[in-house]
């Protein structure tokens, strides 16, 4: 069982960099929302990934709900990966795909129900890999994501069981403290499991809340 650390809601460079320099494989960068903490403007998305090693995974978490703005979102930004953490409205995965070339697709699915299941195997083969989170789309303010609220976890073990590509998984949100040399900071700690068939590896997602 391997582990992999993924730093969300990177707000500098230098929250980048020592993300980096304390081990991790990735950077979340949240772009505009409807709620939820951690937004950044592109411009600094854009800076942050230019300044990321290539090895490093950069996420763009976009809000689009279209593919062409979708698309248009990542081309501003050049992130390698983007995480859709809506459902994709208009246009198709296919478009996006042929639009960014070697660019990473993550869909999150926020689980409500078994409905969830359907849902996200039906998009399971358009993309790398799914993200199972715990907002509520359908309300007048839609969450995205960043709740801290777990969802009914038999429900994310049968999609990460049926799942042809990788699953994020978060079991687990607790509040702690790191004190880096030279910048305090909280972290909000949320512990993903990530299904690769046959195997099962952890990710660890950290948000900062500055």
């Amino acid at each position: 069982m391997s582990q992999r650390v993924k730093i969300c809601c990177i707000s500098s460079r230098e929250e980048a960099q020592l993300a980096i320099q304390f081990g991790a494989a990735a950077l979340g960068l949240v772009g505009q929302m409807p709620s939820g903490p951690g937004i950044i403007s592109d411009d600094l998305i854009s800076d942050i990934a230019r300044s990321a090693p290539p090895a490093i995974g950069t996420f763009l978490l976009t809000s689009e709900t279209s593919a062409a703005a979708i698309i248009a979102h990542q081309q501003k930004v050049m992130t390698n990966t983007v995480q859709i953490v809506d459902a994709l409205q208009s246009g198709t995965y296919v478009e996006i795909r042929a639009a960014l070339g070697g660019v990473k697709l993550v869909q999150v699915i926020h689980v409500t129900g078994d409905a969830s299941i359907d849902e996200a195997l039906s998009i399971a083969p358009h993309v790398d890999a799914l993200l199972l989170d715990s907002g509520n789309p359908n309300l007048t303010v839609k969450e995205l994501g960043g709740t801290g609220r777990v969802h009914n976890w038999t429900i994310s073990r049968r999609i990460v069981a049926s799942s042809p590509v990788p699953v994020f998984w978060r079991v687990v949100c607790v509040q702690t403290t790191f004190v880096p040399p030279s910048m305090p900071f909280s972290l909000l700690v949320l512990i993903f499991v990530a299904g690769f068939a046959p195997t099962e590896n952890w990710i660890l997602t950290v948000g900062t809340i500055l």
